[in-house]
């Protein structure tokens, strides 16, 4: 009741609520989800007058839905994880920022890199991710490595740059001859720009930070 009074009173003061709130309701069974759920909608559409999206309301086991992008694994402890669309939006971001057409400092995509991996494991560190974490950053290395490849577009210049990461002669010459992809030579590449040479150049890691934002050392 003092929901119901608290919300016409601001819309009685002209103030604007929220335009879409998401609210989950667990319950112990399917039939019990479908009966709050059409309780609640006709509560809220009936008394309320708010409108309830048909299209993003459902009744189903928690490991199958998401909520503001996060999701269930199937296990007793009902453990929080990353929902699949979250995952997808990420790689996407991440691929705008590292894509071989994008002309771009190495100094630049790393920042840019940083600003938004760090936020994003901010806002995502309840989830249990460690391992993804890991995975993440192995990719992202990846990727940079291809847009450094990628820059490197003549042949003497390959052999100046693995010179100078130190490689052996036939490591240098071999690679920088190669006609292969630059993604297939971006894993090439490991050795010569692994972890260490990406601190470096200032990548910061997902994973060290996602560690420490769940206090774990």
């Amino acid at each position: 009741m003092s929901r119901e009074v608290h919300v016409r009173f601001c819309e009685g003061l002209g103030v604007k609520l929220p335009g879409a709130t998401h609210r989950n309701v667990y319950v112990k069974s399917r039939r019990a989800g479908e009966r709050v759920m059409a309780s609640l909608t006709r509560y809220l559409e009936g008394t309320l007058n708010l409108q309830v999206n048909q299209e993003k309301s459902a009744a189903d086991r928690p490991w199958k839905l998401r909520f503001l992008g996060f999701s269930f694994r199937s296990d007793k402890l009902a453990t929080i994880r990353l929902a699949p669309k979250t995952i997808e939006r990420f790689k996407e971001r991440v691929r705008q920022i590292t894509s071989r057409s994008r002309s771009m400092p190495i100094a630049e995509r790393i920042r840019q890199l940083n600003a938004y991996i760090m936020g994003w494991v901010a806002y995502y560190r309840m989830a249990e991710m460690k391992g993804r974490c890991e995975r993440f950053d192995e990719w992202i290395r990846r990727r940079l490595r291809m847009c450094i490849w990628k820059q490197w577009k003549r042949v003497r210049t390959r052999y100046r740059e693995l010179r100078a990461l130190r490689q052996p002669e036939w490591v240098v010459h071999m690679t920088a001859n190669s006609r292969r992809g630059p993604w297939f030579m971006a894993r090439m590449l490991n050795q010569a720009m692994d972890k260490t040479y990406f601190e470096q150049l200032g990548l910061r890691s997902l994973q060290a930070r996602y560690l420490t934002l769940r206090g774990v050392s």
